[in-house]
C-alpha cells in the first residue's frame, strides 16, 4: 500500500499518476480541504504527529510514502523521514521544479534575516509567504513597517490570520489576481507551480523590492538497503519520474509498467559520453530533462570509447527492447565527412548520425529527405540537455549509432514510411507509457501522413499483411506508402484520414473484423469485443441465406458455410452495415469499403 501526503499541485499530480494503476492507495492532507476527487485512492484529512503516523502506516501496510506535500513544510518532512527510517519504508519525494536563482533578487535562509534588508520605515511589505508566516513578522510593525498579507480567501485561513494579530485592512487574497502596491515583496521560493516566476515579474513590472526565502533541504535519513546514496530520498519532479519510481520500488502496484523512448535514451548517452569526456567521469545514471520540463535519472553504461543506454520499452511491445544507443565522441574530422550531420542549433557542439540510424527518403516528416530520421522532439531534447552541461567553452562532436539498427529496422514500420538505413530516434514525451494502443495509433497517424506527402490519389487501409498483398494487386499503381495497416483500429485511422483531409479512402477488411465492424464496433480488438452470433445471424437473414451457425467459432467460417451463389449478396449486406458507421467518420471524403475473402476474392457494394 502507498501513502501520499499532499495537499498541493504536486499531490494532485501525485493521484493522477497513482490513479492509472488501478490500485488502491492513501491520500494524506492536513486539512482536508483540497478539491479532489479519487476513483481508487482513500482520502484522509487531519495533521499526522510521528506516533499516529507511525501506526496507521503499521495498521494498513505502508510500503511506500510518497511525499508531495509543500517544500516549506519542513516539520512534516522530518516526521515523515524519521517515521519511514523506523519502519525501513522507501520515501519518494515529488519535488517541485525551480527556476534558477535570479540573482537579482535577494535571497535568504530564513525570516530571522529580514531585518538588516529592509529600512522600510513607513514602508510598504507585501508578505506572501503565506498564513502560517504572520506571526513571524508581526516584529516588523513595531519597526514602522506596515505588512499586508496575501492568503487564501477561505474561512480557515482568515480566521488563523485573525488568531496571529493581522487586520482586515492588512489582508488581501490570491483569488483577487490583484498585486497591492508595495515597497518590497517577500515570496517563498516555491518553484514553477507556486507561481513563484509570475510573482517576481507582477512584483518587478511595479518597482518592487523583491526577497525571496530560500526552500529547505530535505532531511537526511539513513538509506535503505540497496537505495542509492541520495540521503534515503528518491527524489522526482514530475509525474514520469514518480511512476518509475513507484514501478521500481513496488513493481506490482501497476499492472504494466512504463520504458523510454528511443529519444531518450539517445540524449542519455550523449549526456554520458559528454560528462565523460569532460570531466573524466563515468555515473551509473545520468539526468535527462524530458520535454514536459522534468527531469528523471537514466541508467546508462561505458564501453570502449563509448557511453550507451539501453532501450526499456516496459510493458509496451517493441522489437527495439535491449538495443543499446551509443554515443561516442568523434576521433577526427576525417571521421565526421562520412556521417550525416544532425542538426541542433549548437554552435560549438556537433552531434552525427552513424551506423544504426535511419535516414529520410519520402516527404512527410519534421525534416527533409536526406537527413538522419532522429525527430523534432529527441533533437530539442538532446540540444536542452547538453547545453545544462555548460559546454559553451568547449568544441565538441558526439556520434549517435545502434549496433545492429539496420536489421533491426526492418521489423518496424521504417521500411513502409522510407526511412532507410536503420531504426529511427522517435518520442514526443521520453516516456513510452504501457499502453500499445496509444503508440500504435501514433504511428498510424505517421504513416497516414507519409502517405498523404507522396501525392498518392488514394489510400488503402487495411488490417494487416494479408489483407494488404490482396490489396496491392487490385491497386498496382499506387506508391508502397499508399497502403496503411490499422491493425484493429478502424475508427481512429478514418479520423486521422478526415484530419489530413485525404479525398480517397479505400478500407480493406476481412471478415472477422466486418462483422465486429457491421455492429458498430470501430476498435476490433478481441479483448474488447468479440463476433456475436445472433447479430450475424441477422446479417445472414438480411442477405436472404439463413444457415445454423451454432457451432462455428471464427467468422470466417462463414466463407465454407455460404452458398456460392449468396456469397456476394451477403457480403454486400456486411458491407452495408460497416458503411453505417464508417462513412460518417470520413464527411468530406470518398470512403470504398471492400470485403476480402480468404482466398484473396475481394467484394464491394
Amino acid at each position: 500500500m502507498i501513502l501520499v501526503f499532499g495537499g498541493t499541485t504536486e499531490g494532485r499530480k501525485a493521484a493522477e499518476v497513482l490513479e492509472e494503476a488501478g490500485s488502491p492507495y492513501f491520500y494524506s492532507t492536513k486539512t482536508g480541504e483540497q478539491d479532489i476527487a479519487l476513483h481508487h485512492g482513500t482520502v484522509i484529512s487531519g495533521a499526522m504527529n510521528g506516533e499516529a503516523m507511525l501506526a496507521f502506516c503499521r495498521e494498513h501496510g505502508i510500503r511506500l510514502v510518497v511525499d508531495a506535500a509543500h517544500p516549506f513544510a519542513t516539520q512534516l518532512h522530518e516526521t515523515i523521514a524519521r517515521v519511514c527510517s523506523d519502519l525501513q519504508v522507501p520515501i519518494v519525494r515529488y519535488e517541485r521544479i525551480y527556476p534558477p536563482r535570479n540573482p537579482n533578487i535577494t535571497w535568504i535562509d530564513d525570516y530571522s534575516e529580514i531585518a538588516p534588508l529592509l529600512s522600510l520605515q513607513g514602508g510598504r511589505l507585501l508578505a506572501t509567504t503565506g498564513v502560517q508566516s504572520i506571526g513571524k513578522l508581526k516584529w516588523l510593525e513595531k519597526e514602522g513597517v506596515k505588512v499586508i498579507y496575501r492568503i487564501l480567501n477561505r474561512k480557515s485561513s482568515i480566521q488563523l490570520a485573525h488568531q496571529q494579530g493581522a487586520t482586515d485592512d492588512q489582508l488581501c487574497f490570491y483569488e483577487d489576481n490583484i498585486l497591492p502596491d508595495a515597497d518590497a515583496i517577500l515570496l517563498k521560493e516555491s518553484g514553477l507551480s507556486g507561481g513563484f516566476s509570475e510573482k517576481v515579474e507582477a512584483a518587478r513590472q511595479k518597482g518592487m523590492r523583491i526577497i525571496a526565502i530560500k526552500r529547505p533541504k530535505d532531511p537526511s535519513r539513513p538509506p535503505l538497503k540497496g537505495e542509492e546514496n541520495n540521503g534515503g530520498w528518491r527524489v522526482v519532479n514530475g509525474p514520469y519520474g514518480l511512476r518509475r519510481a513507484v514501478e521500481k520500488l513496488l513493481p506490482e502496484f501497476y499492472p504494466l509498467h512504463s520504458g523510454l523512448t528511443t529519444g531518450t535514451c539517445a540524449t542519455a548517452a550523449a549526456v554520458a559520453a559528454t560528462i565523460r569526456l569532460l570531466k573524466g567521469e563515468m555515473p551509473s545514471e545520468v539526468p535527462v530533462l524530458l520535454p514536459d520540463g522534468e527531469t528523471i535519472s537514466v541508467a546508462v553504461g561505458y564501453g570502449d570509447g563509448f557511453a550507451y543506454c539501453i532501450k526499456e520499452a516496459g510493458d509496451d511491445p517493441d522489437v527495439t527492447n535491449g538495443i543499446e544507443v551509443r554515443a561516442a565522441p568523434l576521433s577526427s574530422p576525417q571521421e565526421g565527412e562520412n556521417l550525416t550531420p544532425v542538426p541542433l542549433g549548437l554552435e560549438n557542439f556537433e552531434v552525427y548520425a552513424g551506423e544504426g540510424i535511419g535516414r529520410f527518403t519520402l516527404p512527410g516528416f519534421d525534416y527533409p529527405p536526406g537527413e538522419p530520421a532522429i525527430n523534432k522532439a529527441p533533437r530539442e531534447m538532446i540540444r536542452r540537455n547538453l547545453e545544462q552541461l555548460s559546454i559553451i567553452n568547449y568544441q565538441l562532436s558526439i556520434i549517435l549509432s545502434v549496433p545492429n539498427g539496420e536489421e533491426i529496422a526492418r521489423r518496424t514500420f521504417n521500411p513502409r514510411l522510407g526511412i532507410e538505413g536503420g531504426i529511427s530516434i522517435i518520442g514526443v514525451s521520453g516516456i513510452v507509457k504501457p499502453f500499445s494502443e496509444e503508440a500504435f495509433i501514433d504511428s498510424i497517424r505517421k504513416c497516414m501522413e507519409v502517405a498523404k506527402a507522396s501525392g498518392t490519389e488514394r489510400v488503402v487501409i487495411n488490417s494487416g499483411f494479408k489483407s494488404e498483398q490482396y490489396l496491392k494487386a487490385l491497386y498496382p499503381g499506387l506508391p508502397a506508402q499508399a497502403f496503411v495497416q490499422y491493425g484493429n483500429y478502424i475508427g481512429e485511422t478514418l479520423r486521422i484520414a478526415d484530419e489530413l483531409s485525404i479525398p480517397n479512402v479505400t478500407l480493406g477488411v476481412m471478415l472477422g473484423k466486418a462483422v465486429k465492424l457491421a455492429q458498430g464496433h470501430l476498435d476490433t480488438h478481441s479483448k474488447k469485443v468479440t463476433m456475436d452470433k445472433e447479430f450475424v445471424c441477422g446479417l445472414l437473414d438480411e442477405a436472404g441465406c439463413p444457415i445454423n451457425i451454432d457451432d462455428i467459432t471464427l467468422a470466417r467460417e462463414l466463407w465454407e458455410r455460404l452458398p456460392a451463389e449468396k456469397l456476394a449478396a451477403f457480403s454486400k449486406v456486411v458491407i452495408a452495415h460497416c458503411l453505417e458507421y464508417c462513412a460518417p467518420l470520413l464527411p468530406k471524403g470518398n470512403l470504398t469499403i471492400l470485403l476480402i475473402a480468404d482466398d484473396g476474392t475481394i467484394y464491394s457494394l
